[in-house]
């Protein structure tokens, strides 16, 4: 009897001290779990309101580095200071023509027989003929017996495509102009380089055909201040052939229209469907 009471006694210890180990443990366990979820959580908060933070930054800032970073393309449009610093024109005439020769054309034309212009290896497409007063209808020449100065033909080396075309287009064309002779070379290479030549018409090794419109339309994508109307086409052969360009300018250097009787003109030069541009050589 006496060792079963003992029994019972050990057996009670025994639970009392389990149930006191695992009220211990509870506890324990109590004390650490709201620490994990607050070591964890902490950063989350942290992290969101960096990344909202940078996400607003992001947003206001982004456009301007685009637009920082990116090279806007530039069309070619008129400047208007650049004729400031050329002689003032108070000619008595209308406007401005720069003719423009295709020269595979002329060379052809005359069978290679200028070799300043026409020799193997010069690859010249368009180039100057000149530049001429004209009135709505027709045009004034010879106005004055003024030579041109030999030493401006070595200071606008290159002008031309030949040295001839210097004397006879000052006496034809610039005497009328109301310039002096440095003057009138000086707008006339203000005007051909200010002009972007299309790059299918850029020295092309091989001929191709194109059409009146066509060649137009390319030179205004190329020059977007002018109209189509600023450019009047010139064929050769009875229109087989491009031969020329005209380039209508006002008195100041703004395109312009050309007249009526130009365009006209042209129109019936180049009557064909299309023509055959001339491969350069």
């Amino acid at each position: 009897m006496q060792k079963r009471k003992l029994r019972w006694i050990l057996i009670i210890i025994i639970v009392a001290i389990s149930l006191y180990q695992y009220a211990n443990q509870d506890e324990s366990f109590e004390t650490v779990s709201p620490e994990l979820p607050a070591t964890l959580e902490a950063p989350e908060e942290e992290s969101v309101v960096v990344t909202e933070t940078e996400t607003v930054e992001m947003a206001t800032k982004t456009p301007l580095l685009e637009a920082e970073s990116v090279e806007p393309t530039l069309i070619p449009t008129e400047n208007p200071d650049q004729f400031a610093n050329l002689e003032e024109v108070d000619g008595d005439f209308d406007f401005f023509v720069m003719a423009l020769s295709w020269s595979p054309d002329y060379c052809a034309s005359n069978d290679y027989q200028d070799a300043q212009q026409c020799s193997i290896g010069k690859q010249l497409d368009f180039v100057l003929h000149g530049l001429w007063p004209q009135y709505e209808q027709g045009w004034p020449d010879y106005c004055s017996t003024e030579e041109l100065p030999y030493d401006l033909k070595d200071e606008y080396t290159g002008l031309y495509p030949s040295d001839k075309l210097f004397d006879h287009e000052w006496e034809k064309h610039g005497t009328c102009s109301g310039l002096s002779p440095e003057g009138y070379l000086a707008w006339s290479e203000a005007l051909k380089e200010g002009l972007v030549i299309p790059l299918s018409y850029d020295s092309p090794l091989e001929p191709f055909r194109a059409d009146a419109d066509s060649l137009r339309a390319a030179f205004v994508a190329e020059n977007p201040s002018f109209s189509e109307n600023s450019f009047a086409i010139y064929c050769s052969g009875s229109g087989r052939f491009l031969k020329e360009i005209f380039v209508c300018y006002e008195k100041d250097g703004t395109p312009r229209e050309c007249s009526d009787e130009i365009l006209k003109k042209a129109a019936k030069s180049c009557g064909q469907e299309d023509f055959l541009v001339r491969n350069t050589r």
